[in-house]
């Protein structure tokens, strides 16, 4: 199980980058093949419907698995995850800023070049103190999201989706008691 549903439920909502995995599936894939891939992956990133875009990803997988196997699972592999903001039903907006992990990577590297100074490291509460510097830091360099007065349609969509969770959970645990 991963650590982010050990901590907080295996109903938790994620989302991979979408960029990212756009790149893993490239790099993987020979020159002469790149460009029916970033078509496919560009199309299903726009639909507002998610059960299309899994389609486009699984055919793409499935195309590919004659000529590159070694792509082909990556596509399939995580396909719920980068589809989350998708199957959410968020505005086009809100769904574009939080399909990726460029917030977190950048206040990520601030954290890096400001640790990057501490030459011997005294302990876990130094290495906190300095964590916590470098977020402070990221965060006087960021600007507001563009979309947050958006911010409550996510809100009410999680709540949506965790309510249709412990239903299918309770439908789940009704059929193994009878």
């Amino acid at each position: 199980m991963r650590p982010s549903r050990r901590t907080f439920g295996a109903d938790t909502a994620i989302q991979r980058c979408r960029v990212h995995k756009r790149r893993n599936i490239i790099d993987r894939l020979p020159g002469r093949l790149h460009a029916s891939p970033c078509q496919a992956l560009r199309q299903a990133r726009e639909p507002d419907d998610a059960g299309r875009a899994e389609k486009l990803l699984e055919n793409l997988a499935r195309r590919l698995e004659q000529e590159a196997p070694c792509v082909s699972f990556p596509i399939l592999e995580g396909l719920g995850e980068i589809l989350t903001v998708s199957r959410l039903g968020l505005p086009p907006k809100l769904r574009r800023s939080l399909a990726t992990t460029n917030m977190i990577e950048s206040a990520h590297s601030v954290v890096r070049q400001t640790c990057r100074n501490v030459k011997r490291w005294q302990g876990a509460r130094m290495a906190l103190r300095w964590t916590g510097a470098g977020m402070l830091e990221a965060g006087a360099g960021m600007r507001c999201l563009r979309t947050c007065r958006q911010l409550p349609i996510l809100a009410a969509a999680l709540e949506r989706r965790h309510g249709e969770d412990a239903e299918t959970t309770d439908i789940d645990q009704q059929a193994r008691a009878a």
